[in-house]
């Protein structure tokens, strides 16, 4: 596949070595974020901003992507007009094992004991 990563609209993200457990934590401790995450997760795939249904505004959702991008835990790239999102599984396994796949099953269960979608 070709990469059509659209030139001069590249956004700021930590490098791996610049990645911390705290913001890693602060980013997903949100409901929003976490379910962002968990989609992204579920489709191991980029997928845009606006495949995204958060029952918040607008402004709010860019807020969440930010922060998610900010700490590490997303990657963002622009293709054409649209903002693709992709986790950084590798980054995020590779500095801490396991503790994704733990946070989202935990979330999973959560969301299920409370009849929550996540």
């Amino acid at each position: 596949m070709t990469d059509t990563v659209t030139p001069g609209r590249a956004l700021p993200h930590p490098e791996r070595e610049e990645i911390r457990l705290e913001g890693l934590l602060h980013a997903l401790a949100d409901p929003m974020r976490l379910r962002i995450v968990s989609e992204l997760a579920a489709e191991s795939a980029e997928l845009s901003c606006s495949r995204f249904d958060l029952p918040v505004t607008k402004s709010t959702t860019t807020h969440h992507f930010r922060v998610l991008r900010e700490s590490g835990v997303i990657r963002q790239v622009y293709r054409g007009t649209a903002k693709m999102n992709a986790l950084r599984r590798e980054d995020l396994d590779g500095l801490f094992p396991g503790l994704l796949d733990s946070l989202l099953a935990a979330a999973d269960r959560q969301a299920r004991r409370l009849g929550e979608r996540v």
